[in-house]
């Protein structure tokens, strides 16, 4: 098969130059240089487990701990796997793979790898953009973290009672509440996070933010600093560094696990976590919030994948990697759910209440509720510092990952950025912490809640529908089959080109459609944006969006020739565009049923013929 197939390539070849080529030439490819521009060698990973760690770190993150275990828990329990292994199976892993696959073979950022179709390269620009946003806010939960890590070094900590110099009137102990909604809205641990952390009672709204905490902007420092450390050297560094942050929260979680099932009600606790209500699935809203989880919790769409699998050598089984790390961020989402469940049902059997009470997801779970239930605990203050510790591992490597996408993008874009990446680095995180100060002002909440809300929602989904379409439609399928094979030996079989090629792409459509529709503007508790503040954060969510069409009207714009030939360089390799001033455009292939011919490819040799 692959012998016809070279053999139909040799005689088109033969005709155009009328130049003779030995079949050895071209049965046996040569592989792809790891330097095809001209640039220096590009350094890979120390030990391939510090790939594998570094992804699973980025994956793994604090929504494996606030939001699954809670989606679980509201739609249905057990039931709630069905729709999520389903889109994980169709969607999630398929695009986890296609990512990996990317990066590994043109060994580039984000924004590099559309040399492949440079008509896209706009949406590499997107997600770049989008990850850069999340930082501004991401290193704020960090911060916290780190604030209450620090508080914890105390006898008693200072979540416990109301008698602090920031408990408000309204502030009540468990023990002395009678009323379900005295619960929530004025324990000691709220309030201790709303009113002694962020210190939320000094400001009125989001037009009166104040000015940035001195406790907050410090830990907000140190949290720059660490990531500046584990980053100025490339991966390097930051791949020694996951050894610790990566495995850290693993350790963490099954000591609170162990902890956790010997308290009372923790069973009843993980039985309403994984009880099946197979009725739930008959409301659509189920499987809209499966999807949702899915696109969110594997990280695709960010360009982190992109930029850790270009470090890989490029016979790298990426495959395989795809397969283990997505399936260990989704077990490590199911296992959180025990460690969470068994001190929210602890939680509920101690304070004689109703488990849905004291259920929420969000930073409400691991700011309030769950040190609340250590506070309780023999020993509180140890139990907390590791609880804190966990948070800031889980943390770091997500942020770093979201940061070496950025710089990784950059200066693969930009090449004289090679030779100044500490300085690059430098500048990247100074200015992500410049812009964080406001999220730790008094106000800084509502900024925090702001830039959750608009700046990795839509545009995120949009990104990799636009990727998707990119890779499956103009680059082909075929060929990106092709280019996984000169990887690892074998092309990827039926079901993954066809997920690619229709599945995928059809469901992200899907949800970009269904997040449109079904949007609500952010708030906090009662707080209710201000119209303005709505605007601001949809242009910030549209200035990465808008990427795609600006480079790719400027990409058409800025090539030679009439528009038809623009358009062929556009969506041609750019090792390839010696073809298109040749009259040839290898660019799209035909499937033929013939007994010893599977493929061949289709040189078509007037564009214009297709226009």
């Amino acid at each position: 098969d692959n012998w016809i197939r070279k053999n139909v390539e040799l005689i088109l070849v033969k005709e155009q130059n009328g130049v003779q080529f030995t079949s050895t030439t071209l049965v046996t490819p040569a592989a792809p240089q790891t330097s095809r521009s001209g640039e220096e060698e590009r350094e890979t990973w120390g030990k391939k487990i510090d790939f594998l760690l570094s992804v699973i770190g980025f994956a793994v993150d604090l929504a494996n701990v606030w939001r699954f275990p809670y989606l679980c828990y509201k739609n249905g329990g057990g039931a709630f796997l069905v729709p999520y292994l389903f889109f994980m199976l169709i969607a999630g892993m398929p695009l986890f793979y296609m990512e990996l696959a990317l990066g590994q073979y043109n060994r580039e950022g984000a924004a590099g790898v559309w040399k492949i179709c440079p008509i896209f390269k706009g949406v590499g620009f997107t997600v770049i953009l989008i990850s850069l946003y999340v930082g501004f806010y991401y290193n704020v939960i960090i911060s916290w973290a780190l604030f209450y890590l620090f508080s914890s070094f105390t006898w008693e900590l200072p979540w416990v009672h109301c008698n602090n110099t920031w408990n408000s009137p309204n502030c009540s102990d468990w023990a002395d509440n009678n009323t379900v909604s005295d619960i929530y809205t004025a324990t000691p641990a709220q309030e201790y996070f709303e009113r002694g952390v962020l210190h939320i009672q000094d400001s009125n709204g989001i037009d009166d933010l104040g000015r940035p905490r001195w406790q907050l902007t410090a830990c907000l420092a140190v949290v720059i600093v660490l990531l500046y450390f584990c980053l100025w050297k490339g991966v390097k560094t930051s791949g020694k560094v996951v050894w610790i942050t990566a495995t850290m929260p693993y350790l963490v979680l099954t000591v609170l696990l162990l902890r956790g099932v010997t308290l009372p009600g923790a069973i009843d606790g993980i039985k309403a976590y994984l009880s099946v209500d197979f009725l739930r699935l008959c409301d659509a809203k189920v499987w809209i919030e499966a999807a949702t989880q899915i696109c969110f919790s594997l990280g695709v769409g960010f360009g982190v994948l992109i930029a850790f699998s270009s470090y890989n050598k490029f016979s790298n089984n990426c495959y395989r990697d795809a397969i283990i790390t997505s399936s260990i961020n989704s077990l490590t989402s199911f296992f959180s759910g025990f460690v969470v469940f068994s001190f929210l049902g602890y939680m509920s059997h101690k304070h004689n209440v109703a488990l849905d009470k004291v259920a929420r997801d969000g930073a409400g779970l691991v700011f309030v509720i769950y040190p609340e239930a250590i506070a309780t605990l023999p020993g509180s203050s140890v139990w907390a510092v590791i609880f804190f510790i966990m948070l800031l591992t889980l943390g770091i490597d997500s942020a770093m990952g979201g940061m070496e996408s950025v710089i990784t993008g950059l200066i693969d874009e930009f090449k004289f950025l090679h030779k100044h990446r500490e300085l690059f680095t430098l500048f990247i995180v100074v200015s992500t912490f410049l812009i964080s100060l406001f999220c730790v002002t008094s106000g800084g909440m509502y900024v925090f809640t702001l830039l959750d809300h608009f700046a990795a929602g839509t545009s995120i989904l949009f990104g990799v529908l636009i990727e998707a379409i990119g890779i499956a439609w103009f680059y082909g399928v075929d060929r990106f089959s092709d280019d996984i094979k000169e990887m690892i030996g074998h092309r990827p079989g039926r079901y993954w080109r066809l997920c690619w090629k229709f599945v995928s792409p059809c469901f992200l459509l899907f949800m970009v459609v269904v997040s449109f529709a079904t949007f609500n503007p952010p708030n906090y508790g009662s707080y209710m944006f201000p119209p303005w503040a709505n605007m601001l954060g949809w242009c910030l969510a549209m200035s990465s969006m808008t990427m795609v069409p600006l480079y790719a009207i400027y990409k058409l714009c800025t090539l030679p020739g009439k528009f038809c030939h623009r358009l062929a360089y556009a969506i041609t390799p750019e090792t390839e565009h010696h073809l298109v001033d040749n009259g040839e455009v290898r660019q799209f292939t035909v499937s033929v049923p013939l007994f010893l011919v599977s493929q061949y490819t289709l040189y078509i040799t007037s564009l214009q013929g297709i226009i």
